[in-house]
């Protein structure tokens, strides 16, 4: 090869190097929960309109789930956003990640559809009696997958607190195991198709998808900030870290949480998108729109790992 010939390759490599990098700049590598799908559907097409040439990949999977994709498939990502900020605290800080801010709230409610049986009958005296009918079919999502299945099983065990009812959250949780999905999303074409009368779902996913829902007390649905300790008196053990490990998770309020996972490779387009998310006018305002009320600033117990630009949307632990 003369050297002129050696020149035009090195000139041609190089510039399909430059091309790689500059589309992987431009590429936004996203994980997040199923409930998150019509919010961030949204939230993603707005981004890309003020970031012209962005490419969006998202994976849609339980939180735990998509923690464990980082964490132990170690699969690229650039955002993660969980349903229950605890996941990423758990799961991924402080080896796959150093912050989480806290973003969204939603709540438990039982949810159902014309088809379903007893329909007309259910209220929030008699719903776990209708549940526990044989003849009613129930499905949830699985615990060690998603967060919406563990909040599902402490909604039973508060709901056994909260009516007095001994033994009704082992009932509940015994039945119709053939009908766990590894995220809430998964059970809704089973309910639309009638082959399920009623699901454990957020209420903005049945909001979202026009369905209807029974909402429950404040003290079994998970919403309120207030009632934190009274939560926290009942939990349910999951699957750890590592294989055979289990970790308690306590009853809590519910709140969606953010991060930039270590092996992010865009950093600085996932800052751009956080901001975008955290905007009052952009992302926290499609939140709303979607039944998911906003929480930021909220407290960040890793305050001092946050990007400055980023604390803003976090506040300092006293």
């Amino acid at each position: 090869m003369n050297f002129s010939s050696l020149l035009k390759t090195l000139f041609l490599s190089l510039f399909f190097l430059g091309t790689i990098n500059a589309q992987n700049s431009n590429q936004l590598i996203i994980f997040h929960a199923g409930s998150l799908t019509v919010p961030f559907e949204k939230i993603i097409s707005g981004f890309k309109k003020e970031n012209p040439g962005v490419e969006v990949l998202k994976e849609i999977a339980g939180s735990r789930e998509c923690a464990r994709k980082i964490s132990e498939l170690k699969k690229p990502c650039d955002i993660f956003a969980s349903a229950d900020y605890m996941v990423i605290d758990q799961l991924l800080i402080p080896q796959y990640a150093d912050w989480n801010l806290k973003f969204a709230t939603n709540e438990m409610a039982i949810v159902y559809t014309d088809k379903s049986r007893r329909a007309k009958e259910i209220n929030q005296k008699n719903w776990f009696d209708i549940l526990l009918d044989k003849n009613i079919s129930v499905g949830r999502a699985d615990p060690n997958a998603d967060p919406c299945g563990y909040r599902t099983i402490l909604t039973m065990k508060l709901a056994e607190i909260y009516y007095n009812k001994k033994g009704l959250a082992e009932k509940l949780i015994k039945k119709d195991q053939e009908y766990i999905r590894p995220k809430e999303v998964d059970l809704l074409a089973l309910l639309e198709e009638g082959e399920l009368d009623y699901i454990f779902l957020y209420r903005s996913v049945a909001e979202q998808h026009g369905l209807k829902f029974l909402l429950l007390p404040d003290k079994i649905n998970m919403k309120k900030s207030e009632l934190e300790d009274y939560y926290k008196q009942i939990s349910v053990e999951l699957n750890g870290k590592k294989p055979g490990e289990k970790i308690s998770q306590e009853g809590s309020s519910m709140v969606y949480g953010v991060t930039i996972p270590k092996n992010s490779p865009n950093p600085a387009l996932a800052k751009k998108f956080i901001q975008y998310l955290m905007n009052k006018e952009k992302g926290l305002k499609v939140m709303q729109e979607f039944g998911q009320p906003t929480v930021v600033p909220s407290v960040c117990d890793a305050y001092n790992k946050l990007p400055d630009d980023l604390k803003k949307y976090a506040l300092k632990k006293k």
